[in-house]
């Protein structure tokens, strides 16, 4: 007895199906890509770090998602080079392990999109109302914001695990690269409708006040740009709002296609690749957009 209850501790991950001759060179991509992933971001927090004239609260904001693309990358990508060359039947996790990777999973998507609804405030501010954007959008504000945006996630996404947790397991297989919600209470033979249920909420939650808030934000800022004669106010609030919104559009689509994906249960293979390129490619794209932004903000001002 006692040994089957260890054996149930141990998991079989899945993974993707690559060919031997692929195996060498999927490994060596996704690695420039991780290496590239990690560089670029944790290079970006250093230089807002350091660089005086870049301590305001849309750069100290940029040090928010930075941070958090670096951290989901590295709960993802390192177990997935890992496992490249290792057979399927001897890619092993232990459940604790799984639930921990499927918790700081979630808690990476989850805070990608409130740290991006309070950068859409911080430019409705700005661009809406400028006179007043030192005296909002002071150190503090951005602090108490920051600290909300992933205070809120974190409970909401223990709340998302823990009912997965709760379930007793009679599989032992993962379907996928990775732990995730799903994988965990797919592990059960258990009725899984409260699962259904908290997670369609939690997505509902998250992707409509993110879609709201953004939506309806960048509505207002596109009233007030219609509405004012400048033109160079709304070349500058274009130039603003432009990277904001190619980083939503990129976590929104890469977010969408699993969605899409998880209806063709044919194309499991085409979902498990796109499940990773979610920790792949918003963090690739996100460093490149920030890091060009803020090239040009050095340019203007040296």
């Amino acid at each position: 007895m006692e040994n089957q209850t260890l054996s149930m501790d141990i998991l079989v991950l899945e993974g993707l199906k690559v060919s031997p001759q692929s195996s060498v060179p999927a490994f060596v991509l996704l690695l420039l890509i991780y290496v590239f992933i990690m560089v670029s971001n944790v290079g970006l927090v250093v230089l807002i770090s350091t660089e005086r004239s870049l301590h305001q609260p849309m750069y100290l904001l940029f040090c928010n998602m930075s941070i958090n693309d670096a951290f989901g990358s590295t709960v993802i990508l390192p177990g997935v080079l890992s496992d490249m060359f290792t057979p399927t039947s001897e890619r092993f996790i232990h459940y604790h392990d799984c639930v921990l990777q499927a918790f700081l999973g979630h808690f990476h998507a989850g805070a990608s999109h409130t740290v991006l609804m309070i950068m859409a405030f911080d430019r409705y501010v700005a661009i809406c109302s400028p006179l007043r954007y030192a005296a909002v959008m002071t150190g503090r504000t951005v602090a108490t914001l920051s600290a909300a945006a992933w205070a809120s996630v974190f409970f909401l996404v223990l709340i998302l695990v823990g009912l997965s947790v709760r379930l007793s397991r009679c599989r032992r297989v993962v379907l996928n690269p990775f732990c995730d919600n799903a994988s965990l209470f797919k592990l059960s033979c258990e009725s899984v409708l409260a699962n259904h249920i908290y997670g369609l909420g939690y997505t509902a939650v998250l992707l409509g006040s993110s879609l709201g808030s953004v939506a309806l934000t960048y509505l207002k800022i596109a009233i007030v740009c219609l509405s004012t004669k400048n033109k160079s106010s709304h070349s500058k609030a274009l130039q603003t709002c432009a990277s904001h919104l190619a980083v939503y559009i990129v976590l929104l689509v890469s977010g969408f296609i699993i969605v899409v994906l998880h209806r063709f249960p044919h194309l499991s293979d085409h979902r498990k690749l796109a499940s990773i390129l979610l920790h792949v490619i918003p963090p690739s794209v996100n460093a490149v957009i920030y890091g060009l932004q803020i090239k040009a903000v050095r340019i203007k001002n040296p």
